[in-house]
């Protein structure tokens, strides 16, 4: 008897992310939601040009590894940042940010949060143009 779970590649289809949390074209491509006790979820996730998350916070903090293209992320009250292929970016317990694609690329990146009762995104209001548009601070 095997004690692995294996997901062989293309296995699981790709899902076009809903816009009631997302504002533009976004698919999210399942990693892993790993079995109680454990409590991890990850996504790959693909934005298009354009798009991007609502305002959200995450219970138990999230981890970003950008993997492709460039984008933002902006946490609420601060500078918006630019983010590029190896960054990785950890958002700490119930901080308010949005992430996404800049104007003309997309943007991938894995996502890996934990969940709490079952829920590992709290869900908040969209990203409005002129918030997604505004300023960028100078990467390091």
């Amino acid at each position: 008897m095997s004690v692995l779970t294996v997901y062989e590649a293309g296995s699981r289809p790709s899902l076009k992310a809903s816009s009631e949390y997302f504002t533009g074209t976004v698919w999210q491509d399942p990693v892993i939601q790993a079995p109680a006790p454990a409590s991890l979820r990850a996504l790959k996730v693909t934005f298009e040009p354009g798009a991007r998350t609502n305002w959200h916070t995450h219970p138990f903090g999230q981890t970003l590894q950008i993997l492709d293209g460039a984008g933002f992320i902006h946490v609420w009250g601060q500078e918006k940042l630019s983010i590029l292929p190896g960054d990785v970016i950890w958002i700490p317990p119930d901080v308010k940010h949005w992430h996404g694609a800049g104007p003309t690329t997309c943007l991938v990146h894995m996502a890996m949060q934990e969940e709490r009762d079952g829920k590992a995104t709290n869900w908040l209001e969209p990203v409005d143009e002129a918030t997604y548009a505004g300023g960028i601070e100078a990467r390091r």
